[in-house]
């Protein structure tokens, strides 16, 4: 079974993630910030994970704390879930489109962990979420996970629409790489280990 469970306790936040890599898509995801649950709920939906995430983080602080251990964590059960990696494809894209946003990318679950951001997207919040608090996320979720991702925008004004991109766009990208291929059994790597 290809699932996985991590609970995160510090002074700041409490985070629950489990998460099953072979799901239909289904999240439950409560973390107090309400455009966050929606951006991890599209995560999950468009890479087939079934996802669950509870976090209770110090929000009368500010957000950051919550967003940023939420991609700790997550990037620490998706990590865990995954094993060796053998028979799955490894590498996936993505093309997202969002209304006027276009959003491009592509991943390695290489054990290399490094993001290549470059998103532009205005400075504000979407609801109670910063923008710079999404590269935030992201690096967490690279860093934990071992994963090389590179996001970028091709075209967007609406705050919402580029980060709902961005998460669908991560989203898509990571159910293509997490597909097992029948055609091999090992790790898809000329070393033979990643």
């Amino acid at each position: 079974m290809r699932e996985a469970s991590i609970k995160r306790k510090t002074k700041e936040t409490d985070i629950l993630v489990s998460l099953s890599l072979d799901g239909k898509g289904e999240a439950q995801v409560k973390t107090g910030i309400g455009f966050f649950d929606h951006m991890l709920t599209a995560f999950a939906r468009f890479a087939y994970l079934d996802l669950r995430v509870e976090a209770a983080g110090d929000l009368e602080v500010d957000p950051h704390h919550t967003i940023e251990d939420c991609g700790i964590v997550l990037g620490q059960a998706l990590r865990e879930a995954c094993g060796d990696k053998a028979g799955i494809e490894r590498l996936g894209e993505a093309l997202l489109p969002m209304d006027e946003a276009l959003v491009q990318v592509a991943l390695d679950l290489s054990n290399r962990a490094y993001l290549v951001w470059d998103v532009d997207c205005p400075e504000g919040m979407v609801g109670e979420f910063p923008v710079e608090m999404a590269e935030e996320f992201f690096r967490a979720l690279a860093v934990q996970s071992g994963l090389t991702l590179h996001i970028r925008t091709l075209s967007g004004k609406n705050r919402h629409h580029i980060l709902e991109a961005v998460f669908k766009g991560v989203g898509r990208a990571l159910g293509l790489a997490l597909r097992c291929n029948p055609r091999y059994e090992g790790i898809l790597s000329t070393k033979g280990v990643l």
